[in-house]
């Protein structure tokens, strides 16, 4: 890990300075309406339900901004950033807010390594550089900064993919049960280590052989069989756990969905998207945010086809597919599509890879030109948009 971390350290300074650019937007468009950095990216949105879950709990001390979701609103909220908040509250005696925003941070930056490490892993350090620089800059990069759940879930999904590249497996799947616990799209680092353990198992003990993805240092890799188990076995427990507890406390087996609907989350397998999408040309106005929005959603199938292309290992393949489906397939929230595939870090493998072959003018012109963008737009969703980044 020390090496790792000595190899990143390029990436992830670079990394830092591009966020600073849309940080410091930020935080100037606020300064001129009095908003204070802080008030913006810790206290607004949802971190008003994490913070609510983090002091109070699930029950009881109704959040004042829950208009939606009925009585039982804090349920749809996964449980383990609120648990790290009121752990760190109670290490530090930071108050909440601060304390979200601190473990938001800190996991942004673990989430750029762990991003470093495996785009390094399939494709070498310098699209591993171009990747952690363009995460920085995509659209929705602001929220790596704020108090929400997307630092923290995008730190534990990049890592437990690593450790599937490298077969930890017992490692993947405590992140994978941890990532379940974080967030619903979960889902697809459940999916991407246990199916991607189920295709280890099959294919170097039956079936076919396959070429078995190499372990650092060029050792032979071993086949544990008990460790490959206990992935499949471990992944998908915090996801199961949550759903199940909120089924309870609803006393309905299907509780916590019928809580997503109450919020206006279902899943329709993409009909709603796609009206939202032929919208773009059939209404005459729209917002800025329809428009970026939709281009994040079109591009990510793009660049999905164009990794599928390149035949990536099956656990990357999966966890993006499973991304993309859930949110394209998912009905609700238009606005907040392009957040949602925040996590969604290998798509941007073909685009690091065509920057890293550029000539150096090329790359000062798309890195500068993309923060420049990113940071607008960052303060345009803080200081503009209505509704959730």
């Amino acid at each position: 890990m020390a090496a790792s971390w000595r190899r990143a350290q390029k990436a992830l300074l670079l990394h830092c300075a591009l966020r600073l650019v849309g940080i410091a937007m930020v935080g100037a468009w606020g300064h001129r309406k009095g908003l204070g950095l802080h008030e913006i990216l810790a206290t607004r949105w949802d971190s008003v339900y994490y913070l609510n879950i983090a002091e109070h709990g699930y029950s009881g001390h109704m959040v004042p901004a829950c208009d939606e979701g009925g009585p039982t609103c804090k349920l749809a909220f996964f449980p383990l950033y609120p648990a790290l908040i009121r752990a760190v509250c109670a290490v530090t005696h930071l108050p909440a807010d601060w304390a979200a925003w601190g473990i938001a941070v800190a996991a942004s930056l673990l989430a750029a390594w762990g991003i470093f490490a495996v785009a390094e892993k399939l494709h070498g350090a310098r699209v591993a550089l171009f990747t952690v620089a363009l995460y920085a800059v995509v659209p929705h990069a602001l929220v790596q900064s704020m108090a929400y759940t997307e630092p923290v879930f995008t730190a534990l999904a990049a890592w437990a993919l690593h450790a599937v590249l490298t077969r930890a497996w017992l490692t993947a799947g405590t992140l994978a049960l941890l990532a379940g616990a974080t967030r619903p799209s979960g889902l697809a680092v459940i999916a991407a280590v246990t199916l991607g353990a189920a295709w280890h198992l099959w294919s170097t003990t039956g079936g076919r052989s396959a070429e078995p993805l190499p372990l650092p240092g060029g050792h032979a890799p071993g086949r544990p069989r008990a460790r490959l188990y206990g992935a499949v076995a471990l992944a998908p427990l915090g996801w199961i756990a949550f759903v199940l507890w909120v089924g309870h406390r609803m006393r309905r087996w299907d509780g916590y969905f019928v809580e997503q609907r109450l919020w206006g989350s279902t899943f329709d397998g993409g009909p709603f998207t796609m009206q939202r999408l032929r919208a773009l040309f059939t209404q005459p106005q729209l917002s800025l945010d329809d428009v970026v929005v939709a281009a994040t959603v079109i591009a990510a199938v793009i660049l999905l086809g164009s990794l599928t292309a390149r035949r990536p290992p099956l656990a990357v393949w999966i966890y993006v597919a499973a991304l993309v489906l859930i949110t394209v397939g998912g009905a609700g929230y238009f606005h907040a599509k392009a957040r949602f595939l925040l996590p969604a870090f290998p798509l941007l493998f073909p685009l690091a890879t065509a920057l890293a072959r550029a000539r150096t003018t090329t790359v000062y012109a798309v890195l500068t030109g993309t923060a420049i963008a990113s940071a607008l737009y960052s303060g345009y969703l803080t200081m503009v948009w209505t509704h959730s980044p």
